[in-house]
């Protein structure tokens, strides 16, 4: 069994990402973050963002609002932020409060500044294949993942489970496109998919992104078979029987 070492990766990304923002002339990319309440994931997922920008050399700002920030006064801080030639990324931390529809707000963040790739032109780019879209990063982390272990994907049965915006629905576009590393037949599973071991056997790569732990046992994986686990979870720890923030 070979075990796909993403912190491996990640450090190797890290370091061509970084000389490369050295050598751009004149101002540096400069990202801001936008965080709504004080959620713990929200906090740890902002504050993780933030390091590994400055690491490489990209500025980096947070603009933390209440749970009460109304909606209208919401965007217009994100109109604030399209609007400024400074900014040249724009990250809203979901989740938002119930009240902050977040589909809209994804939305209203300007599609040249969408470096989530949440924005519907940009998700419509990634649906036509063109390159200029920007990709949410979770898939295409997983893409870079079987680039650099040269996993082959032509032909394969890629079976990504879980559907959402952020992984799942993108994640079985870019396995789908006519090009390297991809060219793949795809199938998506997620909640109420009937007998999802019966699709996974016949897997040659599973993606899992579900918000379910465990959902994913040795026997729904059949031999040879690629996993690539993009799920988080908050779980308890059997030693101290307290709970760890997250677990991927």
């Amino acid at each position: 069994m070979t075990i796909l070492d993403g912190k491996i990766l990640s450090k190797a990304i890290i370091a061509e990402l970084t000389e490369e923002v050295a050598a751009l002339e004149g101002s540096k990319p400069c990202v801001t973050f936008i965080r709504v309440g004080e959620d713990p994931a929200s906090v740890f997922y902002v504050q993780s963002k933030q390091r590994t920008a400055e690491a490489i050399g990209i500025q980096s700002r947070l603009l933390v609002f209440p749970e009460t920030i109304t909606q209208e006064a919401l965007f217009a801080e994100i109109d604030a932020l399209n609007a400024d030639p400074a900014v040249h990324g724009i990250l809203v931390q979901s989740p938002l409060p119930k009240h902050i529809d977040e589909r809209t707000t994804f939305n209203r963040v300007s599609a040249a500044k969408d470096v989530d790739g949440f924005h519907s032109e940009n998700l419509g780019r990634l649906v036509q294949e063109d390159p200029a879209a920007f990709v949410a990063c979770t898939p295409a982390g997983i893409v870079e993942i079987v680039r650099r272990s040269h996993i082959e994907t032509s032909g394969k049965h890629v079976v990504v489970v879980g559907r959402s915006l952020i992984v799942g629905k993108p994640a079985a576009l870019l396995f789908m496109r006519k090009a390297a590393f991809a060219d793949a037949t795809v199938t998506v599973c997620h909640s109420r998919t009937k007998d999802l071991a019966a699709i996974t056997r016949q897997a040659d790569i599973i993606i899992a992104a579900i918000g379910r732990p465990n959902t994913i046992t040795a026997d729904m994986v059949k031999p040879g078979a690629v996993v690539i686990d993009v799920g988080i979870n908050r779980v308890a720890d059997p030693a101290s029987k307290k709970r760890l923030p997250y677990r991927w």
